[in-house]
């Protein structure tokens, strides 16, 4: 059937083998314990008890993000039985190139995850500590000593986000910096230009200023530029081969999804916003991955393979970051309980014309990776963040005649808006 240049359907699935034969321990991190020969009745039971992923409500998800203004979407999720994809529309309007679940594209927030490993490997190597005074190690830097490291990964620093005022007007915003190269000091001096949020450590208050003050850290400890930190300590011992971090090269090698940021009055046309430096978030949101590497570093992450038992575990305590109480965060990590009860953990990303969802259940047996191509478009992002309870929880069951029938034990996630990690007007 003849497709238009501007809106191509693609269904893909992809069978591979499973992924957590091919996940090799970092190069002095933390492997995770095999299990023992007298468990494997009880791996057998626990697989039997995973709900099968529902890749047609995945690929509704899809769809729907679509309908909710993004030109293309695709997914990929791993479990016991190996690796299935769907994608749906096109990554590049202009040539109408289907999405193609091997390209790549700017992770956005997601990057806040990677900095967070690097920066708990250090902490695990003695370098610093969690509960120690930024200013202990960046002297004068803030202007409260109260501001502990683990109040910049929790975000409950009260530093404010900067990104608030600077994409105030989305595109104009967006255009202003889409070239431009900032330092990491010049970020932080536009966050202390504002007003802090709350005194430090009484709320959450998500902020990319925090995730600026990591990269400095990370820099500081390593004596190289984060970019370096990454693919020694990430990016190499987990063969991420389509992960990058090229700040400031605005461009994306390779085969690519291209990104499309809606302006704030309704009807005027798309921004294509795929080349930028994204100097504007640097180690909070600038590296580039793939759906199957994301699900490889999550799975490895949630496995164990990147930082010790006690890194881990405070990485995944976790606060509520609404009244839902189905929403949490971490040390920057996101935890969401879904509406059959499964609790994945991993991070959302926004970057101008992308949105991803990347996460995994806690023993990093299931993951899943989604991206729509656009931003700014809210209903977007809700509908892609289906895809989570499709995979995750499968297929519902159909509404039972009885009354009595149990309820959920979550709303699902696409009952109410998504996170944002940037200011949107849609």
């Amino acid at each position: 059937m003849p497709l238009s240049s501007h809106r191509r359907l693609a269904v893909s699935t992809t069978l591979v083998a499973a992924l957590a034969a091919g996940l090799a321990p970092a190069a002095g991190a933390f492997a995770a314990s095999p299990a023992p020969a007298s468990s494997a009745a009880s791996v057998r039971t626990a697989d039997a008890a995973v709900p099968a992923p529902d890749m047609e409500g995945v690929l509704a998800a899809l769809n729907s993000a679509m309908a909710n203004g993004a030109p293309g979407a695709m997914a990929r999720y791993t479990g016991p039985g190996g690796a299935q994809s769907r994608t749906a529309g096109v990554q590049d309007r202009v040539s109408g190139a289907p999405m193609d679940i091997q390209s790549r594209f700017r992770i956005g927030s997601v990057s806040k995850t990677f900095s967070t490993v690097v920066l708990l490997q250090l902490v695990d190597e003695g370098k610093l500590e969690l509960d120690a005074s930024v200013n202990a190690y960046l002297p004068g830097l803030l202007p409260d000593d109260r501001i502990t490291v683990r109040h910049l990964l929790t975000h409950r620093s009260g530093l404010s986000d900067y990104t608030n005022a600077m994409f105030n007007d989305t595109v104009p915003g967006f255009e202003a910096v889409r070239n431009r190269v900032f330092s990491f000091q010049e970020l932080v001096d536009l966050s202390l230009s504002e007003p802090r949020t709350n005194e430090p450590g009484a709320s959450y208050r998500y902020s990319n200023a925090n995730f600026v003050v990591v990269g400095m850290l990370i820099e500081k400890f390593t004596g190289r530029p984060v970019s370096d930190a990454y693919e020694r300590r990430i990016f190499k011992p987990l063969k991420l081969r389509k992960t990058s971090y090229v700040h400031p090269d605005a461009r994306i090698k390779g085969l690519h999804v291209r990104g499309y940021l809606h302006p704030d009055a309704a009807g005027d046309p798309l921004v294509d916003s795929t080349e930028q430096t994204v100097s504007w978030a640097q180690s909070a949101g600038a590296v580039i991955s793939s759906p199957a590497d994301l699900n490889t570093f999550t799975s490895a992450l949630m496995r164990g393979r990147l930082l010790s038992p006690a890194m881990m575990e405070a990485m995944t305590t976790v606060t509520p970051t609404d009244t839902t109480n189905t929403r949490f965060y971490g040390l920057g990590l996101r935890r969401y309980d879904l509406s059959c009860g499964t609790q994945v953990f991993g991070h959302t990303g926004t970057v101008q014309g992308f949105y991803t969802y990347t996460f995994a259940t806690r023993d990093g047996r299931r993951a899943l990776s989604a991206m729509a191509n656009t931003s700014n478009h809210g209903a977007a992002n809700t509908a892609l963040g289906g895809t989570l309870e499709a995979a995750f929880c499968g297929k519902k069951p159909a509404p039972a005649a009885s009354a009595r029938s149990a309820a959920p034990t979550n709303p699902d996630l696409t009952s109410r808006p998504a996170e944002r990690d940037l200011p949107e007007r849609h």
